[in-house]
């Protein structure tokens, strides 16, 4: 229902950081139930709310570009309460059967070493990038720590009585966005935050982890400079069955963007592509024979599309589309990815002797 599209005469009003916009979220969420109940089985509340709170209010490299710590939790916790509020309210519309979720871009946070001042790091960015929506979504509080490591930005007086009651409802799955791990450490000095992946700002994205230095994790590197890691999506996958055990997971976005081009025979060749989904869903398999229940996958993206605010620089579709025809070609990894389904197995991986 939500993918950061605010509608504007909401973020005039003040936007994610006020109250009154998961309420309006509530209602948006039931008009949308009533006029499409009846043909979709499966809901997802909102999609990658850190982004939203925390690219929008915090470090302002996406919409609506504010800067403000403090606003950024007061917005994460009102995205909290949107996805309660809609959930009930898509509850309270939908034919009985159907499916509610949300979508995280869970980070999966490696300290840099296993010293305790890096562990720590790690914690302090786990909890804004993780914990401050799953301890309320899946557990019905905000976590201790978190509470403590932001007090110094605010006393979260916004929270109030019975907003967690609201935010903790019965999800039928728990989508799950993996591109590529976190890589951190403690710093001596004030940190660096422009190597985590999430574009250039002088300002960070992660309240109360000024001191916490981020490294680009070793490895090749997709088009967005998003390091190649399937290991960071097994580890996931084993979190979340450990961390909520019987929560059902579907992959809602995994995928790479590379400089595709037309070849002079009109092919788009792109073997990186082909290797980096032969990782992640060999990776997927493993974390389902580890125990991990995991129900889908979805491929980021059908098409090469608008990437936010790398407009279409970015092409990360199995479909190659020319934006000054409209044609579209399907890449060499659409065969390769339709045959995958087709088959309901991996071929070999790429390169590998049989």
């Amino acid at each position: 229902l939500y993918h950061w599209d605010l509608p504007q005469e909401l973020e005039d009003a003040g936007g994610w950081p006020e109250r009154a916009t998961a309420e309006r979220f509530a209602e948006y969420a039931s008009l949308v139930a009533g006029a499409l109940g009846d043909r979709v089985e499966r809901w997802t509340t909102l999609n990658e709310p850190w982004c939203s709170a925390f690219l929008g209010y915090g470090s302002g490299v996406h919409a609506p570009g504010r800067t403000d710590q403090a606003d950024a939790l007061r917005a994460a916790h009102h995205l909290n309460l949107a996805h309660g509020l809609g959930t009930q309210a898509l509850r309270a519309a939908l034919p009985a059967g159907a499916q509610t979720s949300v979508t995280l871009n869970l980070h999966h946070v490696r300290p840099l070493t296993d010293g305790p001042a890096d562990l720590d790091a790690a914690r302090r960015i786990d909890g804004v990038a993780n914990r401050v929506f799953t301890g309320p979504m899946l557990r019905g509080e905000y976590p201790d720590d978190v509470l403590r490591d932001t007090a110094h930005l605010t006393d979260w007086s916004f929270v109030e009585d019975g907003d967690l009651a609201d935010i903790h409802q019965p999800l039928d799955f728990l989508g799950v966005n993996y591109y590529s791990p976190t890589l951190v450490s403690a710093a001596s000095g004030p940190g660096t935050h422009n190597a985590d992946g999430h574009g250039a700002s002088e300002h960070s994205p992660w309240p109360g982890g000024d001191d916490v230095a981020f490294h680009r994790t070793p490895g090749e590197t997709t088009a967005m400079g998003w390091t190649i890691d399937p290991s960071g999506m097994y580890d996931l996958l084993l979190r979340v069955r450990d961390d909520f055990p019987g929560m059902p997971v579907v992959i809602t976005e995994n995928g790479a963007a590379f400089d595709d081009y037309v070849d002079p025979e009109g092919r788009v060749l792109d073997p990186q592509r082909i290797s980096y989904l032969h990782g992640h869903l060999a990776a997927v398999h493993r974390a389902i024979e580890a125990g991990a229940d995991v129900r889908g996958y979805f491929l980021w993206s059908l098409l090469d599309n608008f990437e936010w605010g790398y407009g279409y620089s970015k092409r990360f579709g199995a479909v190659y589309v020319d934006y000054a025809t409209g044609r579209r070609i399907p890449k060499e990894s659409a065969r390769w990815y339709a045959k995958v389904v087709r088959d309901g197995a991996l071929p070999p991986e790429p390169g590998a002797r049989a």
